[in-house]
């Protein structure tokens, strides 16, 4: 099984955008996340969609998700898809009108995707899954970047495999070559990592392989 490895701009040096995105596209990432925060659903302000567009810019062949961490999601979708985003999450916790947001993002071209918080139990996606490209698993609390690994997150992402086979499952916060192994064996099929990435010691390139080299054996 492959395991995507998505660097999340989050924790990328946003003076250096441009450059460091193609140096992720040049170590073999498979898509780049923008994480989006609104100040309301999160206590953090971050990116809009002039952001996605950059990275479009930069890595124009690369996937570009954008992961919203807004409330009322369903209001901004229009804006992220024009500005080129092939995937969109939204927060099943930030909508009433989960289906409709859903139906709606792939009207516009885009992937859908749910995420949910750690508190949030998987059992609430059994109606909405047969709909979605791909579930996020958030594995800290949504909203900023460097957090610590919930522990107790590959027995989540166990439960939502087993509700199904097929969807994507993507974990985002706290990954490194530690932890991604443990998700990895655990049913997740994608890697969202910044500080891991972008903060690396050895650079960008040096980050992408030991995520690919750490899972490399699950």
């Amino acid at each position: 099984m492959k395991v995507l490895v998505i660097p999340s701009i989050l924790s990328a040096d946003l003076a250096r955008l441009g450059e460091q995105v193609q140096e992720a596209v040049a170590a073999g990432a498979d898509r780049i996340q923008v994480d989006v925060m609104d100040g309301h659903f999160v206590p953090n302000l971050t990116f809009g969609p002039g952001a996605v567009a950059a990275v479009k810019k930069a890595a124009p062949s690369l996937p570009v998700e954008a992961h919203l961490m807004v409330a009322n999601p369903e209001r901004h979708l229009e804006a992220f898809a024009k500005a080129g985003a092939d995937f969109i999450q939204v927060h099943v916790e930030a909508t009433v009108s989960l289906f409709r947001t859903v139906s709606f993002i792939r009207e516009l071209g885009a992937s859908p995707g749910v995420a949910i918080s750690p508190a949030t139990p998987v059992e609430m996606l059994r109606e909405i899954l047969p709909y979605v490209a791909q579930v996020n698993v958030m594995t800290v609390e949504p909203g900023f970047g460097g957090q610590a690994f919930i522990e107790h997150s590959p027995e989540k992402i166990r439960r939502l495999r087993s509700l199904s086979a097929g969807v994507e499952i993507e974990v985002d916060g706290g990954i490194d070559a530690r932890t991604a192994p443990l998700v990895a064996a655990a049913g997740a099929t994608c890697l969202v990592a910044g500080s891991s990435v972008f903060g690396f010691p050895g650079g960008v390139a040096a980050g992408v392989s030991a995520l690919r080299e750490a899972v490399a054996s699950v």
